[in-house]
């Protein structure tokens, strides 16, 4: 998975080189909370809510006359999970942590634009990459982390102020396929072998911005 996005990430760097127009696209907004949760048995579970905070980052984008758009973006959101878990290798029954957490998307992104005047810009799009996951248990200090497959569908318009800088509004979903596991997090306690079975995350936003068009020659 790692070296396809490497490869789409280069192809579009190198076809930025040749672009007509390139924008840098900044993001900032607000993310809701999520629910993840597994039951693998009676004496095997997790139930936790990834916080609701600030996402920001960048993106840079690639026009292609009359089809489109291209973009890399990085996100970053720092947040915390307070979760109750249980495993067969742990004593003295269910705990309670509040995990530090720390995510990070890679993304790829496709995105249609339909403007309806020189001013207003709607656009629609979706994308693929990587969910980078750090998490940190603050009672025992161990931490780990992952990488997964991931996805987004998002939408809003630009609002050109001048001609080459525009306010951006958007409402975007990214998604983590099975991104939440008892391996990964609720094994960094030291004791236990961690859960087998997973959640997927969800996250819902508004995000705002500001976008840069950079003219070519």
């Amino acid at each position: 998975m790692k070296n396809t996005i490497l490869f789409l990430a280069l192809f579009v760097i190198s076809g930025i080189a040749m672009a007509q127009e390139i924008r840098v696209n900044t993001y900032g907004g607000y993310i809701f909370k999520d629910k993840v949760d597994s039951y693998y048995s009676s004496s095997s579970y997790f139930n936790g809510q990834i916080q609701d905070g600030f996402r920001w980052g960048a993106g840079l984008e690639y026009h292609i006359p009359n089809r489109g758009a291209v973009e890399i973006q990085y996100l970053r959101q720092d947040t915390n999970a307070p979760t109750t878990y249980l495993d067969t290798g742990f004593q003295g029954g269910p705990r309670f942590t509040d995990f530090d957490m720390a995510i990070n998307w890679i993304m790829l992104n496709g995105t249609r634009y339909f403007p309806v005047s020189e001013l207003i810009e709607p656009f629609a799009g979706a994308g693929i990459g990587m969910g980078i996951f750090n998490v940190s248990n603050p009672d025992t200090r161990n931490s780990s982390s992952a990488t997964k497959f991931s996805y987004n569908i998002r939408g809003g318009a630009n609002f050109w102020l001048s001609t080459n800088v525009a306010f951006r509004a958007q409402a975007s979903l990214f998604s983590a396929t099975q991104a939440i596991g008892g391996g990964l997090y609720f094994g960094t306690g030291g004791l236990g072998a961690g859960l087998s079975s997973y959640s997927s995350l969800f996250q819902f936003g508004f995000e705002g911005g500001l976008v840069f068009r950079i003219p070519g020659n």
